[in-house]
């Protein structure tokens, strides 16, 4: 049975909260209109970026991502109304006319989290980030302020860049346990190291590494805030509310150095909850 706009909203709103915290945190400050169809889209993305913690093989992982892009796509979505997240994804597009080609290139940006080959330099990683993150704020903006997001489209395209760079700092040590390497490897190269080098964790490079990529993370943060400058009003800033926790996520991890190899950067709850309040109350990040 096909599931009704509210209920399906309300669904991934809750599924959100256990897949992706901070997220819905964000959800939780936006306007209540709006909040439904924000959810959708976040847990969509927190449901990308765990298929390869749900399947076994990259194959089956491969099959789950082309379900959901021949869903994004137009085909078969009556059979998939039942599926909660399924039924608010697609309520969101309808909605707010969001643009499927993006949403398609998400799923097919995800292929290469199932796999172990090497992230070969800037260009790639601002590739995936491209159509990932940065994507996902984008189509955030189109859903709060659509007359306002074309204007944003430059400050979102580096936001998600150091998005990606924060998340792939938080996500070092399940990355070394799976033996993925998410450091574009011109950077690694340039301190003297390749992938398995960073992974093995016992080079005193490994400090350079991580900071010449902090570094990076940080120049694309300075960016997005410099484009965004006197664009960023209420309803729209809020598409960019989770960037509000990317910065800790720097400072802890310049401090750790090696150690985010084996140890999470990640802020109290509490802390976090602040930092979003906060730059929600400014209409910053």
């Amino acid at each position: 049975m096909a599931m009704g706009r509210i209920e399906a909203y309300e669904a991934c709103l809750t599924t959100l909260r256990s897949t992706d915290l901070d997220r819905y945190l964000a959800c939780l400050l936006m306007p209540e209109d709006k909040r439904g169809a924000i959810a959708a889209l976040y847990a969509f993305n927190a449901e990308l970026a765990r298929v390869r913690d749900i399947v076994r093989d990259p194959l089956p992982g491969e099959i789950r991502l082309q379900w959901w892009r021949d869903l994004v796509e137009g085909q078969g979505a009556g059979d998939a109304m039942a599926n909660p997240l399924a039924a608010g994804l697609i309520h969101a597009i309808e909605e707010h006319k969001l643009p499927r080609p993006a949403l398609a290139a998400m799923t097919e940006a995800r292929i290469f989290d199932l796999y172990d080959d090497p992230m070969e330099s800037r260009r790639m990683f601002e590739g995936y980030a491209g159509e990932t993150s940065s994507a996902l704020i984008q189509l955030a903006a189109l859903i709060l302020a659509p007359d306002a997001a074309p204007s944003l489209a430059d400050a979102a395209g580096h936001a998600g860049i150091a998005q990606l760079v924060a998340g792939t700092l938080l996500l070092m040590p399940l990355h070394r346990r799976r033996g993925q390497v998410y450091l574009p490897a011109d950077i690694l190269a340039a301190t003297g190291l390749n992938g398995q080098a960073l992974l093995k964790g016992e080079s005193p490079a490994v400090v350079h590494a991580i900071t010449a990529f902090i570094g990076y993370g940080r120049d694309h943060l300075a960016t997005a805030r410099a484009a965004a400058k006197g664009r960023l009003t209420t309803p729209v800033a809020d598409a960019f509310l989770p960037l509000a926790l990317i910065e800790p996520v720097f400072d802890r991890a310049e401090k750790l150095g090696a150690g985010c190899l084996s140890e999470a950067v990640v802020s109290a709850q509490w802390l976090r909850m602040w930092r979003l309040w906060r730059a929600h109350r400014r209409a910053a990040f």
